[in-house]
């Protein structure tokens, strides 16, 4: 249901209605920040063991399946552990439910999915860094409309999913545009909501991924529908798991050997946008060639930085912005990093991939 002008309080309900917690589980957001401090007191700062123990195995996220993918066609080495599941899933949301769950150990998202889990209560840290310098999301309108900038944003209903990354790329582009929250109608959705509701004209305008774009266009464009680019990045893709995985010192280990084979997949999909094209794009995402290599052509360059300091700084700017929405409560995000997963990634890859 669209919340018009809503108020902190409405704010802190969208996480609730989004993710279909129950009224105990909301409850643990009042004192997130009790809670998420406590568990991060107990979080292990024991170095990581040089070599991962036998039978070690870690249940890792891979939506639509490309963790997979990237590593086959890269030929990359076996890994030290086992893989005993590998969940094709990607929302902030989804993955905070399975997190919760035990049934998922790491876990790969934008920046914003961490501050969810915190302001819930729930306890994990970032492992891995890529640092993103192009925009990953575009704004799509609905078929018909006359929005045709930011600007025109104002008094309309925007898709707004507070867990992903979607919601904090509108936020900023609404403050860089001089737009206040009271200024629009934010709907409370989930990404995989997004196509949904601008085909039925529940809301006027939905941030998509690069990728979906062309798909919507080819289907909507001639009735109406366009897309507004702006220059608004979200900085962050990273490697997060539970501290109740991170505590366990042979899954800790499998955590920091995988990490490497998360950065060097992204190395090899960089430098092979040929193939990846034809074996993702075409033949799993049902793209035409044309239409894969126009999203290959907005892709990033993979950055692993040796330093997490830029990352927490915008981390930290993220976070803020949201608590100066009534979304979240403030804190400091420096608890969301466990360093000693700090430049494990930039290590694993070419020079030129390094920050």
């Amino acid at each position: 249901m669209p919340v018009s002008r809503a108020s902190g309080v409405d704010r802190r309900l969208f996480l609730t209605s989004l993710l279909g917690v129950t009224a105990a589980a909301a409850g643990l957001s009042g004192c997130a920040e009790s809670s998420a401090a406590a568990g991060s007191e107990g979080a292990s700062t024991a170095p990581l063991a040089d070599k991962v123990p036998a039978g070690t195995s870690l249940k890792i996220a891979s939506y639509q399946n490309v963790q997979q993918l990237q590593f086959k066609l890269a030929k990359l080495p076996d890994a030290p552990f086992k893989v005993s599941s590998w969940l094709n899933i990607g929302a902030g949301p989804d993955v905070i439910n399975a997190f919760r769950a035990k049934s998922l150990d790491v876990a790969n998202n934008a920046g914003i999915p961490p501050i969810q889990a915190h302001y819930q209560g729930f306890d994990a840290k970032i492992v891995a860094i890529n640092i993103t310098r192009k925009p990953n999301y575009l704004f799509a309108t609905e078929p018909g409309s006359d929005i045709r900038s930011i600007a025109d944003f104002k008094g309309r209903k925007l898709a707004f999913s507070q867990g992903q990354a979607q919601g904090v790329v509108l936020l900023r582009a609404l403050k860089k545009a001089g737009l206040s929250y009271d200024d629009v109608d934010l709907v409370p959705l989930t990404s995989n909501q997004f196509l949904t509701a601008l085909q039925s004209g529940q809301v006027d305008i939905a941030p998509l991924g690069n990728t979906q774009a062309p798909a919507y266009l080819a289907q909507y464009e001639s009735k109406g529908a366009r897309t507004i680019t702006t220059d608004v990045v979200d900085l962050l893709s990273l490697l997060w798991a539970p501290v109740s995985v991170l505590n366990d010192r042979a899954k800790a280990a499998a955590v920091a050997a995988y990490i490497p084979r998360w950065a060097q997949g992204q190395v090899w999909q960089y430098e092979h946008p040929d193939v990846w094209n034809e074996e993702f794009y075409v033949k799993t995402q049902n793209l035409t060639l044309p239409q894969a290599r126009a999203v290959t052509a907005l892709a990033n360059k993979p950055l692993f930085p040796p330093s997490w300091t830029e990352a927490i700084a915008w981390e930290q700017e993220t976070a803020d912005l949201l608590a100066e929405g009534g979304f979240v409560k403030k804190f400091d995000v420096g608890t969301l990093f466990d360093h000693r997963f700090e430049g494990i990634a930039a290590a694993s890859v070419p020079a030129e991939y390094r920050k």
